[in-house]
């Protein structure tokens, strides 16, 4: 299947704010063990019979029937009678899946220099996007411009109805009020949800970027074998976080995520903190650019095609040695690091997701030979996130979309309790 390509931004004429404000609502980044959420995501698999998901829920086929009449009713499922099975005796068996056409989610992954605006189906997979520039203006213009980019966007899929938006950014993130301090976007006490809230008149939620991007690991991968334990997922682009799963639920903790974007590197660098060698200042794309720029590795150009980390991976890959040692040095430094988190939480598998670990696909198995050699427990489950270069708009798809996989009938009803 051909992934979606997210398009470019145009100049829009947009409606202004008319909607109430809506209270936002908590995402929901774990597996939910309750009948409906279980035959659900067994559904989003493709279709199955009854009996079928009986067997891999481990409900009861009694179970099994009332959660799919519900689920049909509601119209979070839809029978194939196309795909009925020939040749049994008695009732007909009658698969049936997630009805992936007739509504949508709207996700939203706010980044320091770039914002992604995506549409996902009810089985977590994005149907297109668009791209913009993060506004850097004051907090309420920045996120008025992008809710208006959204709803512009949404309007463009008039045979889907849209029943929930999600958000995921970095910085502080209050999941019950949809709040957000994000020191690097110099916002404080960001009425994220409620500015959301306002003009697409959905319900939202809003949650930290690298707990969202874990969450996509544990959700959003069907067919996969569902893996008990604990996994560390390590995050580094422009920004660097981390994010914990325990016994299928991403750890949030109340004062929000930890951070090691101040973690020593050993490097020279200077960070905004007042100290060297931070590692967000280090290894974040703009930063490294810089540094490239300045060593005339990449030519300085002015605007409008200004130097992108493109120019970076294109330099070291047309067989510039100064580059590629910056990438592999990049590399190195991302690979200690991921060690020394490793070495604090000692998980059963660690994740590495962003542009700082995919960018530069040499870079992987430099990472990999850091790590080996930094960490000082046995060799660790250590691996790519599956979502590579798309880790931003999994994170929105899965924050849009948690709370029906957690509470299916509960999130459809609230969905459409609205005004449209």
């Amino acid at each position: 299947m051909t992934s979606p390509i997210l398009e470019r931004s145009s100049t829009l004429t947009l409606p202004t704010r008319t909607a109430p404000s809506r209270p936002a609502v908590p995402p929901e980044l774990r597996i939910a063990d309750n009948p409906a959420a279980a035959v659900l995501r067994a559904a989003t698999r493709g279709p199955i019979f009854r009996d079928t998901a009986a067997q891999t829920t481990g409900l009861s086929i009694a179970t099994v029937n009332r959660q799919v009449s519900a689920l049909l009713t509601a119209g979070l499922l839809r029978e194939r009678a196309d795909l009925t099975a020939s040749g049994a005796v008695g009732r007909p068996r009658v698969p049936f899946e997630v009805d992936t056409d007739a509504y949508t989610t709207l996700g939203v992954h706010i980044g320091a220099t770039v914002t992604r605006i995506i549409a996902a189906d009810l089985s977590g997979r994005i149907l297109g996007g668009l791209e913009i520039a993060t506004p850097q203006a004051s907090q309420e213009a920045a996120l008025t411009i992008i809710a208006r980019s959204a709803k512009a966007f949404l309007d463009r899929l008039p045979r889907r109805r849209p029943l929930w938006t999600g958000l995921a950014l970095a910085g502080r993130v209050d999941p019950a009020s949809g709040v957000v301090d994000h020191p690097r976007l110099g916002w404080q006490a960001a009425p994220v949800a409620a500015t959301f809230g306002a003009i697409l008149d959905l319900p939202v939620s809003v949650a930290a970027h690298v707990e969202a991007m874990a969450a996509a690991e544990l959700l959003l991968a069907p067919g996969e074998e569902e893996r008990p334990g604990s996994s560390l997922y390590i995050y580094a682009r422009e920004t660097a976080g981390v994010a914990v799963t325990l016994h299928d639920r991403v750890h949030t903790p109340t004062n929000g995520p930890g951070s090691i974007a101040h973690l020593p590197t050993g490097s020279d660098v200077d960070c905004s903190c007042g100290r060297r060698g931070c590692l967000e200042a280090t290894v974040g794309e703009a930063a490294l650019l810089s540094r490239a720029v300045r060593a005339g590795i990449v030519p300085k150009r002015e605007a409008p095609r200004r130097p992108v980390i493109a120019d970076l991976y294109r330099a070291a890959e047309s067989g510039s040695a100064p580059a590629r040692s910056l990438l592999l040095e990049r590399a190195e430094i991302l690979g200690r690091t991921a060690a020394l988190v490793r070495d604090m939480f000692n998980p059963d598998r660690v994740i590495l997701g962003g542009q700082a670990f995919t960018g530069y696909r040499p870079g992987i198995d430099q990472v990999a030979k850091a790590f080996t050699q930094s960490t000082t427990l046995p060799p660790a489950d250590l691996r790519i996130s599956r979502f590579g270069s798309r880790v931003q708009e999994h994170a929105a798809a899965v924050t849009s979309l948690s709370v029906f996989y957690a509470d299916p009938l509960s999130a459809m009803r609230r969905a459409t309790r609205t005004t449209r």
